[in-house]
């Protein structure tokens, strides 16, 4: 059944029990209760109200934010609330507004603020019908070793759009060329609320598909995936279908590839459209 995929990417439908985080006015995200006693012992960077948790009235500038919160990361993390990346996301109150501070990577779950992230069908159509190139990832990945992934996928880094994400992930990922990379067309966006080990994941995919011709193969050029395959568009149906072999997201933009290419029965295609955009705004 599809649906258990939508579903386990959206198992926290209701914040009950989680505290609102702000920055001025805008909510952007969502704490347990024990990182927010744990920002109680910051009262320069974090003020509590009856509206949950804010950033300090005096920390005016995404600038200012972003300089706080990177103060506060290394020793958040010793806690065991996340851990340091080294790589920053923006936060946004939406995922289209505008950049209110930047957080390390590893704390976005902590801290419920809005992830985005790119993935790239890589699609090969032959006259025996669509084939589809999966990544199998990493055996040491924290999330999800072994795993089956998309051609392409990463997250979007803070001051980055979508689209140079995407190519600067291609090439690092599977030694995509720029001029082939640029020919990946939008093809839509997905969302989910999932509660996990990292915290509350509220995450936006933008999804890409990219025609490849028959005899280019992709090849790894970073320690993120160990090697591609090819697979039949109908048996990767039958494993997300059957199995759980492939990363939790990507079952999402798998399946909404295989509504798109008129592979799902009507009925099936529509309980599961709307329920592929159930996270933030």
């Amino acid at each position: 059944m599809l649906m258990r995929h939508v579903r386990a990417c959206n198992n926290a439908p209701s914040p009950a029990g989680l505290l609102p985080f702000r920055l001025g006015d805008a909510q952007v995200g969502w704490l347990a209760p024990d990182l927010a006693q744990a920002l109680t012992f910051h009262p320069a960077e974090f003020h509590f109200d009856g509206r949950g948790v804010a950033m300090a009235a005096r920390l005016r500038s995404p600038a200012q934010r972003s300089d706080a919160l990177a103060r506060l990361g290394p020793g958040l993390a010793r806690q065991g609330f996340g851990r340091v990346r080294g790589e920053l996301f923006d936060i946004r109150a939406t995922a289209e507004g505008p950049v209110l501070g930047t957080l390390d990577r590893g704390l976005v779950p902590q801290f419920g603020v809005i992830g985005q992230g790119v993935h790239l069908n890589g699609l090969v159509r032959r006259p025996d019908g669509l084939h589809v190139w999966v990544g199998v990832r990493a055996r040491d990945k924290a999330v999800a070793p072994g795993q089956l992934d998309n051609l392409v996928a990463g997250g979007i880094p803070a001051g980055l759009t979508p689209e140079a994400t995407l190519m600067k992930e291609a090439a690092e990922e599977a030694s995509l060329p720029p001029g082939l990379a640029a020919q990946a067309r939008r093809a839509g966006r997905l969302s989910y609320v999932m509660a996990n080990e990292e915290g509350l994941r509220r995450d936006v995919l933008h999804c890409f598909d990219l025609e490849l011709p028959e005899g280019w193969e992709p090849r790894p050029d970073d320690d993120e995936v160990e090697r591609f395959e090819l697979w039949p568009a109908a048996r990767l149906l039958a494993e997300v279908r059957e199995r759980d072999t492939v990363k939790f997201n990507v079952n999402l933009v798998l399946i909404d590839l295989f509504i798109r290419e008129g592979m799902l029965g009507e009925a099936e295609a529509a309980e599961l459209r709307p329920a592929l955009d159930q996270g933030p705004a």
